[in-house]
């Protein structure tokens, strides 16, 4: 049988494939180890098997029992004498396996055998880097009782530590107990991404909120990396956009296209993002490499809701800073769909589809203030020969969210504007809702 082995294993390593150093007993040592067999693992061993052989990748038995977790087949090897110092092709020790996915109890039996605590793998990850990646949090109390803080924060080839795995791997209690133990909370890796860009990007709410309450640093080093508001808009992670916001994060940073979060949240069309980062006070003028602001990516990018909230933000903006006054009711900057303002809301929809022609509807926007850029944004969407309805429709809307902000009589206003405008048959017909809208612009919540 052993002759036989011997030449099938040359015939394999001549054809080119893995050599295969195992004995078929010491095969089904391994085998037992792995299914926790004790008695066939004692037939074998009466036999004289080696319980050390290593398969092709240079595991043993005690590879494999402690990778189960097999606290029996542990202990039997270890009481037999298995060495605990053998390391895989990829430097992966029984103590990396412990870590991983074995208890406590079996680490603490491979301690005392006599097994390296501090052994790295060809990737530099340690017992460490495993228990935290795989948030064994018994272990990991276990192992640094005994670490310096040069052993907490050691960095695999990626440059992570430690606490950044569990991190990235969403553990909060294990990310608690490595920080108290003295963890580097604003460490980078290689790519120079941090623990809160990395759980910001995966969308981890309660972990992004623990890192904040221990005072993370919200700025560090940004530059020219997505900051953590921008990879929470772009992923549409909602709750992390507020935390972030609550814990005053820099509104206008600029990712490596010189693009704000405003831009980001535009150019994806999210309505509520957008009403977020615009209720945040974001800098409504900042352009991109591409000298676009929000308005523009959002108009190019066909998302018409985001056209007119930006809009409506920047009428509101340019009135609040010529008057220095805040608003008059709860500020957003949504469509519009409350009760109250349904009556002003159907007078506009007739003006702009049964009254205005083509063109007068810039004319009249012109007259309210709104720039050339807006009315371009505004034309963007819709393009068609009868468009100009759901222009001037549009624009009509957003005259009164400002107005209703704004004006302290919106109805007798527009009475007002359509007169100067060069519509007095149309300013005739806003008569019967001015008591209407009036009333409206003292209790409702423009939404």
């Amino acid at each position: 049988m052993h002759r036989l082995w011997l030449r099938r294993a040359r015939e394999r390593q001549a054809a080119g494939a893995d050599p295969e150093f195992l004995l078929p007993d010491e095969r089904c040592f391994q085998d037992a180890a792995r299914g926790n067999d004790l008695d066939l693992m004692q037939k074998l061993f009466k036999k004289k098997v080696n319980i050390n052989a290593v398969d092709s990748m240079n595991r043993t038995a005690l590879h494999f029992a402690v990778g189960r977790n097999h606290l029996l087949a542990v202990d039997f090897l270890l009481t037999h004498k298995a060495r605990v110092d053998i390391a895989d092709k990829h430097g992966l020790t029984v103590m990396h396996l412990a870590a991983w996915s074995g208890s406590l109890e079996t680490t603490l039996m491979l301690v005392r055998a006599g097994a390296d605590q501090r052994a790295t793998t060809q990737d530099g990850m340690n017992a460490l880097h495993f228990a935290a990646q795989s948030n064994n949090v018994p272990v990991v109390e276990y192992l640094i009782q005994d670490l310096h803080l040069s052993d907490l924060n050691q960095a695999d080839k990626d440059g992570e530590t430690p606490f950044f795995l569990s991190v990235q791997g969403g553990h909060e209690e294990c990310s608690q107990v490595l920080l108290e133990a003295g963890s580097d909370i604003n460490v980078r890796n290689k790519l120079n991404v941090s623990a809160l860009q990395t759980a910001a990007r995966n969308g981890q709410a309660s972990l992004v909120k623990f890192l904040l309450r221990e005072n993370v640093d919200l700025h560090q080093g940004l530059d020219p990396t997505e900051s953590p508001l921008h990879l929470a808009v772009t992923h549409n992670h909602m709750a992390i956009v507020t935390s972030l916001l609550q814990a005053q994060h820099d509104t206008n940073v600029l990712n490596q296209r010189q693009q704000t979060p405003l831009h980001v949240a535009a150019d994806l069309g999210d309505v509520e993002l957008v009403e977020t980062l615009l209720q945040a006070g974001c800098d409504l003028k900042a352009v991109d490499k591409q000298g676009r602001t929000a308005l523009a990516v959002a108009a190019r990018s066909g998302h018409s809701l985001v056209v007119d909230m930006l809009i409506k933000a920047e009428r509101f903006c340019a009135w609040r800073q010529e008057h220095g006054e805040g608003p008059r009711a709860p500020l957003t900057f949504k469509q519009d769909h409350s009760l109250e303002t349904r009556p002003v809301r159907a007078l506009l929809w007739d003006l702009a589809y049964r009254q205005l022609s083509a063109n007068e509807w810039q004319r009249l926007a012109r007259s309210w203030g709104f720039t050339e850029e807006q009315i371009r944004a505004i034309e963007q969407q819709w393009a068609g020969k009868e468009s100009f309805r759901e222009h001037g429709h549009r624009a009509l809307l957003i005259w009164l969210h400002g107005a209703l902000l704004t004006q302290p009589h919106p109805a007798k206003h527009l009475h007002e504007t359509l007169v100067r405008a060069g519509f007095p048959e149309l300013a005739e017909k806003t008569r019967q809702f001015k008591n209407d809208s009036d009333s409206c612009s003292r209790k409702c919540a423009v939404s």
